[in-house]
């Protein structure tokens, strides 16, 4: 399996790869700061109900967003594999993949993923 074939325009499985690892250390190092800020705004618990749900909302998203990028990423290896052995019955979507890759574009042509 070849992780410089182009997947689509510009992107190659080894970067769709690099893009979900460097989104994993970017999230974690954002989360860590947010979090850092966050404490030291909250005095008393009132704000904190209001703090908290806006980070859990975040980290939702992002969750999702990688969820997404981690599913085409196992297509895709999936359809390098079926090329590599000349098969294309090898390379076929299960309902629940096509559900999961159908909801992931609504999430992202709605805008709700970072």
């Amino acid at each position: 399996m070849n992780l410089d074939t182009v997947i689509f325009k510009g992107k190659s499985f080894s970067s769709l790869l690099e893009d979900i690892y460097k989104n994993q250390v970017s999230k974690e190092k954002i989360i860590k700061d947010c979090v850092i800020q966050l404490k030291d705004m909250i005095t008393d618990p009132s704000e904190a109900t209001l703090l908290v749900p806006l980070l859990k909302e975040y980290l939702e998203v992002a969750v999702k967003n990688d969820e997404s990028l981690i599913k085409m990423a196992g297509i895709v290896q999936r359809a390098m594999a079926a090329s590599a052995a000349n098969s294309e019955d090898d390379f076929k979507l299960s309902d629940k993949e096509l559900q999961g890759l159908y909801s992931a574009v609504q999430t992202i042509g709605k805008g709700t993923i970072v």
